[in-house]
C-alpha cells in the first residue's frame, strides 16, 4: 500500500472513531430552543395567526411564556408539549393548511394598514387609545 493511501485509510479510521464518540454525546443534549424555533411552529390562541407575526397582547403573552421555558433549558418539544398543556391543541399550527388561511389574511390586513393614512388622519377613540397603550408596554423595558 502506498503512503498516501495508508495516510487515507488512517484520517478515515479516525474520522469514523470520532464520529462513533461524538455522535451520542450531541444526540444525548438536544439543541437549545430559540423563540423563532418556536414561534414558526406555534399560533397565538387569541387571533388564530402564526405567533411569529401575530401581535395581539395575548401574543406577547405567549411569546413571554416561551422565553421563560427556553430560560429554563426546555427544548423544542417540551416547550411545545407544555404549550399544548397550558392552551390546547389549537395552539398548534397545523401546517401548510392553516398558513393556506392565515397567511393572506395577516397579508390583507398588513396591506391595510399601510393603506391608512398617517398623521392627520382621524383620533383614536378611548378604546383604541387604551390598546395602544397596552400594546407599546410590552416593547418599554
Amino acid at each position: 500500500m502506498s503512503a498516501v493511501r495508508r495516510h487515507r485509510a488512517g484520517a478515515l479510521a479516525i474520522a469514523i472513531v470520532a464520529l462513533a464518540v461524538l455522535t451520542p454525546v450531541a444526540a444525548a443534549a438536544p439543541a437549545r430552543a430559540s423563540l423563532t424555533d418556536v414561534e414558526n411552529d406555534v399560533m397565538c390562541v387569541v387571533c388564530n395567526e402564526p405567533l411569529a407575526v401575530a401581535q395581539s397582547p395575548q401574543a406577547y403573552r405567549e411569546k413571554n411564556f416561551i422565553r421563560g421555558l427556553i430560560a429554563q433549558g426546555d427544548t423544542k418539544a417540551q416547550i411545545e408539549r407544555t404549550l399544548v398543556a397550558v392552551y390546547g391543541t389549537a395552539v398548534l399550527l397545523a401546517g401548510i393548511a392553516i398558513l393556506t388561511f392565515t397567511l393572506p389574511r395577516w397579508r390583507r390586513k398588513v396591506r391595510a394598514r399601510a393603506a391608512q393614512p398617517t398623521p392627520g388622519g382621524p383620533a383614536l377613540t378611548a378604546a383604541e387609545q387604551r390598546r395602544l397603550d397596552d400594546e407599546l408596554s410590552h416593547f418599554a423595558g
